[in-house]
């Protein structure tokens, strides 16, 4: 990102095209690049011109972890600059397993940091094949549990999929009984971009075929007083009852409408549809 827009719901820092994971539905398909001090120099530039009273600001990649303790020093400069501005890291967690780099991460202040960190399965052969990485569920885990000790605020992620959607209330499950110090937890539709047209066949679902194990994990999760929410997942495909959990939640710049949404009553509130993504649900209907 070049310019920081005040009236943007994105304003997300990019800051490496490397990734450790290969995930099969990955929408932003890692590189194997030498880009880290090239993406620093340029978001060092757009955050000293950012506007002061930004509510909130991403980064994201590739694995942010990747850069290493240039991490933490792009996190302080953003703080010297923004201090009020909540800082929202996207990783898969994995580097967090080593205590030592988390105790670096201590150092930063992390009052406005959150870090949404994805879990794909509660099932580790499963969480292990969405990510083509033999382990990664193990240092995921042990580093959700480090990052927990020092008090850092954290967000899972659960992108739903042909994999892992049965699954989805156990899931819910093991992150009351074993994670209860999250946050937030965000179930996730897929954008069917990048590596889930590669791998179509496994990865795709169409939303309405998983609305019983959505519906039965999100309201759990409710239940039992954790702060559930719903990305990506237009109102129309969802049961009435998951209503109040959807969120607007897809970027303003690849977020669309169809012409029959025009009509429906629930648009003001709707995430809409990725605009990016190959294949739509079948199912779309106005309300």
């Amino acid at each position: 990102m070049r310019e920081i827009d005040i009236n943007s719901n994105d304003n997300t820092l990019f800051v490496t095209s490397q990734c450790n994971n290969r995930c099969l539905m990955c929408a932003q398909p890692p590189l194997d690049k030498d880009d880290i001090e090239f993406y620093f120099s340029r978001n060092l530039a757009a955050v000293s011109t950012a506007p002061k009273e930004l509510t909130d600001i991403g980064i994201t990649g590739g694995e942010p972890t990747l850069l290493g303790t240039k991490l933490f020093d792009l996190l302080q400069y953003i703080h010297e600059y923004l201090p009020q501005t909540l800082i929202h890291i996207l990783t898969n967690g994995r580097a967090f397993a080593d205590i030592n780099y988390t105790q670096e991460l201590a150092k930063c202040n992390y009052s406005n940091l959150l870090l949404g960190i994805p879990m794909h399965s509660d099932y580790s052969s499963d969480h292990d094949y969405i990510t083509q990485v033999k382990g990664s569920y193990s240092e995921t885990l042990k580093g959700l549990y480090h990052l927990a000790e020092i008090g850092i605020s954290i967000e899972l992620r659960i992108v739903i999929n042909k994999i892992n959607y049965l699954r989805l209330p156990r899931i819910s499950k093991f992150i009351y009984k074993n994670l209860p110090f999250v946050d937030y937890i965000s179930f996730m539709g897929l954008e069917d971009i990048g590596y889930s047209i590669k791998n179509h066949s496994q990865v795709w679902i169409d939303p309405v075929q998983y609305q019983n194990q959505l519906e039965e994990a999100v309201l759990d999760l409710a239940t039992w007083g954790m702060n559930v929410s719903i990305f990506n997942l237009p109102h129309c495909l969802l049961k009435p009852t998951l209503h109040e959990y959807a969120r607007k939640s897809i970027s303003d710049w690849k977020t669309k409408y169809l012409p029959m949404c025009n009509n429906c009553d629930a648009k003001n509130i709707c995430c809409g549809l990725f605009s990016t993504s190959k294949q739509q649900s079948a199912y779309i209907h106005s309300i």
